[in-house]
C-alpha cells in the first residue's frame, strides 16, 4: 500500500493556518502542523483524505496526518 506524505517545501513553505488548493485538492494546514514543520523544517506528514458531502466542495480534502522528522535517515536498527 503507497502511502502520501509531503513536506514543507511541497507546500511553499507556508506560514499561516489555513485551506489551500494544491494540485491534487484541498489541503487544511493547522498551526500545529506548521510549528512541527518549524522546528523539523524537513518532517514528511502523510496526506490524510477527508471525505466531505458531496455538494459541500469540489475537489478531494487532505489534512495532515502522522510524520517524520528524518525521512532520508537510514532506517533505525538495534544490534
Amino acid at each position: 500500500m503507497a502511502v502520501n506524505k509531503i513536506t514543507w517545501d511541497r507546500v511553499g513553505r507556508v506560514t499561516e493556518p489555513g485551506r489551500y488548493m494544491y494540485t491534487f485538492g484541498w489541503l487544511t494546514i493547522t498551526a500545529g502542523d506548521l510549528d512541527i514543520w518549524k522546528q523539523y523544517p524537513r518532517a514528511a506528514f502523510t496526506l490524510l483524505a477527508h471525505h466531505s458531502e458531496p455538494a459541500e466542495a469540489a475537489g478531494e480534502e487532505y489534512h495532515l496526518g502522522a510524520f517524520d522528522i528524518a525521512p532520508d535517515a537510514p532506517p533505525f536498527t538495534t544490534h
